[in-house]
């Protein structure tokens, strides 16, 4: 008699500890179906929206950088001759507008030039280079273009010049920036409102805003970099800012 009831409380017993392990289970799922509805409900409650700006620029100062370079057999002709490329220059300059004040020269350099016979060096100089950088720096940007691309006429004169081009910028960047963003954020509420609009929704408060690095380009450009952009090659530029805002959706 004993030897049968044992296997059948051994047997409800079991029956219990499925049950509650069931029952757990089911709880369990549940509960997290929960947190996870309500996880949903959070994230399907905004809307995150891209707003633009950009204006029109000119640019108000110029950093124009020439390079002086001249060889010869012997270290003090190239040096020589250097000096009167750089001395013809500065009068190219000056003749053309640019005060002597604004006109920066730099150290002359040398570097002895050796021979190589099928790759390897001898020992032997063949010649000496020199060369020096002439920098100018103006608020007159469209006198300094103006003289860039003029200066054809110097280099027929026999001097060797190398032009690597003026670089344009823009003072007021700091000043623009703020007013940018403010028509962003209002570009993105408009979007925003279109966007929610569309679907029967209302758009909310502002929960996060981001902004974009600041791209300044010429003014057909449509390039932009994740860290931002410069263009310096053109006077006339369009600058650009992006912001990223989360609203609530209602």
């Amino acid at each position: 008699m004993n030897g049968t009831v044992k296997p059948r409380r051994s047997l409800a017993k079991s029956i219990s500890m499925i049950f509650a392990a069931l029952i757990l289970a089911l709880g369990t799922g549940y509960g997290l179906s929960l947190v996870g509805q309500g996880l949903a409900a959070r994230a399907g409650n905004s809307v995150t929206v891209t707003g633009q700006a950009r204006t029109s620029a000119t640019a108000d100062n110029a950093v124009w950088t020439l390079n002086a370079q001249e060889s010869s057999t012997f270290v003090a002709n190239a040096v020589t001759k250097v000096e009167a490329s750089v001395a013809a220059l500065t009068k190219y300059l000056t003749k053309g507008g640019i005060p002597a004040s604004a006109i920066q020269s730099g150290a002359v350099t040398t570097n002895a030039i050796g021979e190589y016979i099928n790759g390897n060096p001898t020992g032997r100089v063949l010649s000496y280079q020199a060369s020096q950088s002439v920098t100018v720096r103006s608020a007159d940007v469209n006198l300094v273009n103006s003289l860039s691309n003029g200066i054809g006429t110097l280099l027929q004169t026999g001097v060797n010049i190398n032009n690597y081009g003026p670089q344009f910028y823009v003072s007021n960047l700091a000043t623009l920036r703020p007013t940018l963003l403010a028509q962003a954020m209002v570009d993105a509420k408009a979007r925003g409102i279109s966007m929610t609009k569309a679907v029967g929704s209302k758009l909310g408060s502002v929960i996060a805003v981001s902004s974009g690095p600041v791209q300044v380009t010429s003014p057909d450009s449509v390039d932009t970099s994740g860290g931002g952009l410069y263009d310096t090659t053109t006077i006339p530029k369009t600058v650009t800012v992006t912001v990223s805002v989360s609203f609530k959706v209602n």
